[in-house]
Order: C-alpha cells, then structure tokens, then sequence
C-alpha cells in the first residue's frame, strides 16, 4: 500500500503543513458560511419587523377603505401582509428571541401596551404558507408574492427560516405577517481559493528552500555513516547547516576519528607483538637443535614450530583486521567467479551454483582473503563445497554450503572466536591455529555486513551465510 505522506522526511513536513493550512481553511470558510448565514437572516427578519411596524402605523392613520391598497404595497415576494380577526400567532406557539419584538415596539410610543407575538423557527418539510389567515384582508400584491414563493413541484425542500408576526391594531382586528425566506446558497469564488493557493505556494517554497539547508547536511552524514560503515575512508564532513547539524558533524568527525585510532593502534599493537615473539622462538629453536636427547628435541622442535605457527597467524590477523588497500566497486558473480576459479585449479572440489547479478563495494584483497578461508574450511572439513548468491533487502546473501558433519548448535557463536578449534587434534595437517573463521568475521563486519553459521538437516553438511550491502542505487 502506497503510504499517503512522501518518503523523504523534506517532503512530509511540508506536507502536514499545507495539510494543517487547508484544514485551517476550510474551518475558517465553514464558520464563514455559518456567520453569513446568520447575518442574512438578522438582516431579513429586522427588515421584516422594521416594514410590520411602519404597516401597523399606516393601517391604524389611513382611512379603513384603503388597507386593502396598504396591505398590496407592503406585500412582496418575501414577507405577506393580511389584515383578519384572529392572530397567526398564538401563545402557545409564540417562539422567538426577544429582540424581533423590542425591535417592532421601538416604533411605537413607550407606554403602548399593544400586544405583539413573534413566532421564528426554522422549515424544512412545510411548503411555504399559500393563503391567508381566515378571516384576513390581502391585497393582490399579497397574493402574487405567495404565489412567488410557492416552492416548484418535484424539487426537494430547501432550508428555510420563517418569522410570523401577529400585531394587535387599535380597531380589535390583527396584522399578520408572513416572511419566509431561504438560507442563502455558498458559491465557491476564486477571491476565496486565490489567497489559501497563493499562500500554500510561498509556504511550500520558503520550506523547501529552509529544509534544504536541514536536509542537505542529513544526507551527507547519512552517505558518510553508510561508507564508515563499509570501512571505507571518509572525508571530514564540511561543519555547514544550523547549528545543531555543525555539532552532529563534528561529532561524527570525532568519532571517526577516535574510531580510527583505536583500530590503528590495536593492529599496530598485534603486529609488533608478533613480530617482536620471532627473535626469541628463532633462537629457541637454534638452542633446541643443540639438545643431545633425540625424542626431547623433536617435541621441543615441534612445540617451537606450533608457537612460531601461532605467531604467523597472529600477523596474518592483524593484516586482516587493518583493512588495507583501496575501495573499489565489483561484480559479484565475477568475483566469486574468479575466487572459485582459483581454488579449483589447486584441486579444490568448489562448485558455483546461481550467483545474483549485483555490485558491491569492498577492498578487494581483503574480501577475497575472507571468502577464500570460508570456503578452504569447507573444502577442509566438508570435501564438496558449493557457493551461491541472492540479492534481497538491499543486501547480498552469499551461500557457502558443505557436505561435512556441520558443528554442534552450541559451538555456532563460539567458533569466531580468535584460537578456537572445534578439532581436537591440534594437528596442522587437519587445520590452522583457528583464526580464519575470525578474520572472515572481523573483515566481513568492517564492511558493514553479517556472517553467520547454521546446520543443514535436510541435505546435510554446514552453511555459511554472508550478508553484505549492496552498492548505492542497487
């Protein structure tokens, strides 16, 4: 499932933020609608009460022939006026707040103790009224504005308002008033959706350019953690970016750099000790050659030669733990392709089953000189010995499988320790000093990947699997 933010972490924070600004915008344009909404009505229902009041008056100064005319002209499309014996509006269904009614008596004099009912409530069932009360005088004008406002058949009820006012007059008769208007309709203009584009677009470009300076740094130092990673040699990062982006420069810049020391002294430290352990085993053994007891000189001879034995290897992993020579992109099946090659014209029995397509970043000699232990320790001790590789997850799996015993499941960890044999013998003709498996892992997490061991139950024999990241942009 496609994720609904970008990837990049650029990319999802301008996108919350245009996110945020739309929903912002949308509250501010729905209680826009609402308050215009309500302004609308206030306006209608004041214009109502305002023409009721002023009706009233005239109905009550002009003579009773001419209410008929009265009525007409106050009539429109959206507020009636008739004339009858009864009120529209009863005390039972009189609801409406109270400032429709201070509004009609602000017309009138202060001590007019004329009754006054005001019933507003909102319709969206009942067509509008049709007719007038029982009882009532319209005017023509009247009647056509209720025509008006009769609501067209076959079309659904729209929202509306209705006021109804009932004014008692001085002659014992009522004014009812009729005014039934619709919620005005929202129309999307674009002096609306202009600002929120326009403002989206500057936010949207002022971002980007201040992530860059955020990002930029990030991704160097992402590419500088990954080669470190690999064991490759990276450059100082440029002290660039916001201040916080300076500080985590350069304390990866330190840390590299105490990394480097501490590995530099360690292998320069093992390579001295073994060079150093030379003089006194050669001279060891020039004094063993003197012992006149034939048996007691060749034990001493061949314990001479296991120690000098030990101290080759312990030269040999310190090589390996350097890392030495330069980085350089290779094809896997070329390679494993050549290394097997190699071994099989010692007379080594390695096959090459199906080998993924891919490129890696590695020092060559070190590589090779890992692969090639694991695969003599599988020649060793398992006859027949195949290899293979996939690439999945970014990374690529190399597959070195045997046909030997395997190894006990406790011992799967243990074995990579440096001077550990699982073979009792301590014979060199049945294996080395066990430091092959220790070097393979040691130059195998130098390039950031993974080794491990496992059982073969079904076909038998022992495999070793390597993972090691694939080139960037693989």
């Amino acid at each position: 499932m496609r994720p609904l933010l970008p990837r990049t972490l650029r990319g999802q924070i301008i996108a919350l933020i245009v996110m945020a600004l739309a929903i912002a915008q949308s509250l501010t344009l729905w209680l826009f609608v609402d308050q215009r909404a309500l302004a609308v009505r206030s306006a209608l229902a004041i214009e109502a009460a305002d023409r009721a009041g002023n009706t009233t008056q005239l109905l009550e100064d002009a003579p009773q022939d001419l209410r008929a005319e009265i009525l007409q002209a106050a009539s429109s499309s959206l507020v009636q006026f008739s004339v009858g014996e009864t009120p529209l509006v009863t005390d039972q269904n009189a609801s409406a707040p109270s400032w429709i009614e201070r509004r009609i008596r602000s017309v009138f004099a202060r001590d007019d103790p004329r009754t006054i009912r005001v019933d507003l409530h909102s319709d969206q069932s009942r067509p509008p009224r049709v007719g007038p009360v029982p009882g009532a005088v319209p005017g023509a004008g009247a009647m056509r504005g209720m025509n008006q406002m009769r609501q067209p058949p076959n079309q659904p009820p729209a929202s509306a308002v209705e006021l109804n006012l009932s004014i008692a007059l001085d002659d014992g008769n009522w004014l009812n008033v009729t005014s039934r208007f619709r919620d005005p309709p929202y129309q999307w203009v674009w002096s609306e959706v202009l600002p929120f584009a326009i403002t989206a677009i500057l936010l949207v470009v002022v971002l980007w350019a201040a992530l860059s300076r955020l990002i930029g740094p990030l991704r160097k130092l992402a590419r500088a953690t990954d080669r470190l990673g690999r064991g490759e040699d990276v450059e100082p990062l440029d002290l660039t970016g916001p201040d916080e982006m300076q500080k985590l420069a350069a304390s990866f810049n330190d840390m590299q750099a105490r990394l480097d020391r501490f590995v530099r002294e360690r292998t320069q430290m093992l390579g001295a000790l073994g060079h150093d352990l030379r003089s006194p085993l050669t001279a060891l053994r020039v004094r063993a050659e003197m012992v006149e007891d034939a048996e007691t000189r060749v034990r001493m001879i061949a314990t001479i030669d296991e120690m000098q034995e030990m101290v080759e290897a312990t030269l040999t992993f310190s090589r390996g733990m350097s890392l030495s020579g330069p980085v350089e992109t290779v094809s896997l099946p070329a390679f494993l392709g050549a290394l097997t090659q190699e071994l099989r014209e010692t007379g080594a029995s390695v096959t090459s089953g199906a080998i993924a397509d891919v490129t890696l970043r590695v020092r060559t000699t070190a590589m090779r000189r890992a692969l090639r232990n694991l695969l003599e320790n599988a020649v060793r001790y398992g006859q027949r010995t195949t290899i293979s590789a996939i690439a999945e997850n970014g990374q690529a799996v190399i597959f070195i499988d045997d046909e030997g015993p395997g190894i006990p499941d406790e011992s799967m960890v243990r074995v990579f320790d440096p001077f550990v044999r699982l073979e009792k013998s301590r014979s060199r003709d049945t294996g080395g000093v066990g430091l092959g498996l220790s070097i393979a892992r040691t130059t195998v997490l130098a390039h950031g990947g993974k080794i491990s061991l496992s059982n073969r139950s079904e076909q038998g024999g022992l495999r070793v699997t390597v993972e090691l990241p694939l080139n960037e942009g693989e």
